[in-house]
C-alpha cells in the first residue's frame, strides 16, 4: 500500500494538468532533465534519447512553425501520418498548445480511407513520414483541396519533387526553420475537444470519435490507480499512436508519471529491440503475445520430448502458484520446484523478452486464456483489460492482485458499468466521448439521455464485478438450428496452431459452421514435407486429404467448445487477409462483411448439397 502511495506522488493530477499539452509542461517542470524518448537514428544508426526539456525546445519549434500558417486558428483539425517517433509527441503537443484538434491516421491504411476522414473532418494541415506517403496521395489531391498544407518529416528525393504540389507541400526541415519562442499553451478548458479518432470500423464507413481533454486525463489517471507505473519504468511502444490504446496508456500515462518510452523501429526488429531496450512494461494488443506463443510453440514440437514435459510442467507449477497468490489455489508440494524450472525454463523465454518485464498489459481484442496461461505460468503476469475508442479506451482492467485471466476484470474508478438488453455492456463516467463528429443521429443511437454508452458487446458481470466479454452482438453466427456461436473465441483458439495465420468462422442461418483460413506458408511448407503433402494446395487430389488434417487441428484446438460448435469444413484461402486488400482494418480486425463477400463462391462450395 506505500509503494502504491510513494508511486502515486510522481503522479501528475488531473487539476494540475487541466489540458494534455498542460500534462506535458508540468512534466517538462517537474523532471526537465530525464529521459522521456528513447528512438533509434537511421543515420547514425543508434539508439539517442530526448530529455523533457529537450522536448519542450523541440515542441517550441514546431509550435512557431504552426503559428507562421496564419490560416491556422484554435479549433482548426491538423492530421498526422506517421509510425511513432518523438516527432509525433511533438507535433501534437505543439498543436494541441495552440487549442488545434489533433486527427491521427493509420500509416498503413488505404489512401482513399485517409483522404475520406481529411475531408470529413475538413483537415487544414497534414503531416506525413516520408514522400512516398505523398506520392498515393497525389493521385487524390484533387479530392483533398481543402487541405492547405503537408509537411512531409524526410524531405523527399529531388526526381519525385515534381509530382508534388509545390504550394502545397514542404519538408519538415525547411518548414521549422522560423524562430522559436517559449511554448504557448492558450487553452485552458478541460472540456474542449482535443482530438478526433476515426475507428476503423469493420462495416461502413469510420466515424470520427470526439474526446476532450478531460475524457482522455480522467481515463490516465485512473489506470494509474489500478496500474503502478513509476518514472524507472520503461516502456517499448509499437502499437501505433494512432491506436486509442496505445495513445492513452502507453503515451500519456508513462508522461503523466514520468517513466520513459522508447520506440521501437518496427515490428520484423521487435525481437531485437526488447533484447536492447529491456522494457520494464509492455503494452500490447493479443497477436504479438499470439506469435511469441506460436514461436515458443513451434521451437517445442522441434525438440526432444523432454523438452517438451519441462517446459509444460514448468507451466503447471508456474500457474498452480499464481493461483495459489491469488487466493484461488492452494499450496502443492511441487511449487518447491519453481526456482530450479525457473532457471532451467522460464528465465529463458522470458530473457528472450529482454529479462526485465514485470507485467504487461493486452487490450483490444480478447486474449486467448491458453496464451495467458503460459505468459503467467512462466512468471510473466498479463493484465488483460476492455475497453473501445468511445471510451477514451480504457474501461475495465485486471490488477497485479486481482487477475482472473478469463475475465476482462474489473472497472478502474470512476468508471461505472451495467448489463442492458441482450446483456450489451453500458458505461458511463467521465471517459465517455464527446460524441461523434457531425454525426448526431448516431450518437444518440449509442448513448441514452442520462450517460449511457452500449459498447455492442456481449458481457456477464460475476459476483465479485469481473466483467467477462462473451461476444459481439452484430457479429454473433446463429446457425439455421438456432444454436448462436460468438466466432471470436473460437476463432482464438484456432489461431493458437502456428499452422493457421489467420481465420475466419462462417455459418450464419447454415446447418453447421465451416471456416476459412490462411495458412502460415514456412510452417505449412515443413508441415508438408514431413508428411509427404503438396505444398502448393492446387491438386485436387490432396484437397480432401489437406481438409482432413486441417479438421483434426482444428477439432484439437476447439474441443473445449459446444458440441453444436463444431466445425466441419474447411476452405483454404491463398491470398492473406490485409488492410491493403481492405479485409482488415488499420486495427487488423476483420472485417466480415468484406471478406464474406470476396469468399462467397468458396463458403457456398462448403454448403454445397446441404
Amino acid at each position: 500500500m506505500q509503494i502504491e502511495q510513494d508511486a502515486m506522488t510522481s503522479v501528475i493530477p488531473v487539476e494540475k494538468a487541466k489540458t494534455l499539452d498542460g500534462l506535458f509542461r508540468e512534466r517538462v517542470q517537474r523532471s526537465p532533465q530525464s529521459v522521456a524518448y528513447r528512438y533509434f537514428d537511421p543515420i547514425s544508426e543508434q539508439w539517442c534519447s530526448y530529455t523533457w526539456e529537450h522536448m519542450n525546445q523541440q515542441v517550441a519549434r514546431w509550435q512557431a512553425a504552426l503559428l507562421n500558417e496564419k490560416a491556422l486558428v484554435p479549433g482548426d483539425r491538423v492530421a498526422v501520418m506517421m509510425r511513432n517517433c518523438p516527432e509525433w509527441v511533438m507535433f501534437e503537443q505543439a498543436a494541441m498548445g495552440l487549442g488545434l484538434v489533433v486527427i491521427p491516421l493509420y500509416t498503413d491504411d488505404r489512401v482513399e480511407n485517409a483522404a475520406y476522414v481529411i475531408n470529413d473532418a475538413n483537415v487544414k494541415l497534414l503531416l506525413l513520414e516520408n514522400s512516398q506517403q505523398w506520392r498515393q496521395f497525389v493521385t487524390l489531391q484533387n479530392e483533398i483541396e481543402e487541405l492547405q498544407r503537408i509537411i512531409i518529416l524526410r524531405p523527399y528525393e529531388s526526381d519525385n519533387a515534381g509530382a508534388c504540389d509545390n504550394d502545397r507541400v514542404v519538408s519538415a526541415v525547411e518548414w521549422l526553420s522560423v524562430r522559436a519562442t517559449e511554448v504557448k499553451h492558450i487553452n485552458s478548458s478541460p472540456d474542449s475537444l482535443a482530438t478526433i479518432i476515426y475507428t476503423s470500423g469493420t462495416s461502413g464507413r469510420p466515424k470520427g470519435v470526439m474526446l476532450s481533454h478531460h475524457n482522455i486525463l480522467t481515463n490516465a489517471y485512473s489506470c494509474l490507480k489500478v496500474i503502478q507505473v513509476i518514472p524507472e519504468d520503461i516502456l517499448l511502444s509499437f502499437l501505433p499512436l494512432s491506436h486509442t490504446f496505445e495513445r492513452t496508456a502507453g503515451y500519456y500515462v508513462p508522461m503523466m508519471t514520468g517513466a520513459t518510452i522508447a520506440y521501437a523501429r518496427s515490428i520484423p526488429l521487435l525481437q531485437d529491440d526488447l533484447l536492447i531496450i529491456r522494457p520494464t512494461i509492455m503494452i500490447s494488443v493479443p497477436r504479438i503475445y499470439e506469435r511469441v506463443y506460436a514461436g515458443i510453440q513451434a521451437k517445442l514440437a522441434e525438440g526432444s520430448g523432454f523438452a517438451r514435459w519441462l517446459f509444460n510442467l514448468a507451466v503447471d507449477v508456474g500457474y498452480s502458484r499464481f493461483e495459489c497468490q491469488q487466493g484461488r489455489g492452494y499450496r502443492r508440494l511441487s511449487h518447491v520446484l519453481w526456482p530450479l524450472l525457473k532457471k532451467l525454463v522460464a528465465d529463458k523465454v522470458m530473457g528472450k523478452l529482454g529479462g526485465r518485464l514485470r507485467m504487461v498489459m493486452s487490450g483490444g481484442a480478447a486474449l486467448s486464456p491458453e496464451v495467458s496461461r503460459v505468459f503467467i505460468g512462466l512468471g510473466l503476469p498479463i493484465l488483460q483489460g476492455y475497453g473501445m475508442t468511445e471510451s477514451s479506451p480504457v474501461v475495465c482492467a485486471n490488477r497485479l492482485e486481482d487477475n482472473v485471466p478469463a475475465s476482462v476484470g474489473l472497472p478502474i474508478p470512476g468508471v461505472e458499468i451495467k448489463l442492458g438488453e441482450n446483456n450489451a455492456l453500458l458505461i458511463r463516467g467521465p471517459n465517455i466521448m464527446l460524441g461523434y463528429w457531425n454525426n448526431p443521429d448516431a450518437t444518440q443511437a449509442i448513448i441514452s439521455p442520462d450517460g449511457w454508452l452500449n459498447s455492442g458487446d456481449i458481457a456477464s458481470i460475476d459476483v465479485q464485478g469481473h466483467v467477462t466479454i462473451t461476444g459481439r452482438l452484430k457479429e454473433i453466427i446463429v446457425l439455421s438450428t438456432g444454436e448462436k456461436v460468438p466466432p471470436a473465441d473460437m476463432e482464438a483458439a484456432i489461431l493458437r496452431d502456428p499452422l493457421f495465420e489467420q481465420v475466419m468462422l462462417v455459418g450464419e442461418a447454415r446447418p453447421y459452421l465451416s471456416v476459412l483460413v490462411v495458412l502460415n506458408p514456412k510452417h505449412w511448407q515443413s508441415y508438408s514435407t514431413q508428411h509427404g503433402l503438396e505444398e502448393v494446395l492446387v491438386h485436387e487430389q490432396s484437397g480432401q486429404r489437406i481438409e482432413e488434417i486441417l479438421l483434426e487441428k482444428i477439432a484439437h484446438q476447439t474441443s473445449g467448445f459446444p458440441g453444436y460448435a463444431k466445425i466441419r469444413r474447411v476452405a483454404v484461402v491463398r491470398e492473406p487477409w490485409s488492410v491493403d486488400n481492405g479485409l482488415l482494418t488499420p486495427t487488423l480486425k476483420l472485417k466480415r462483411a468484406k471478406v464474406f463477400e470476396k469468399h462467397k463462391a468458396e463458403i457456398d462450395g462448403l454448403y454445397a448439397g446441404h
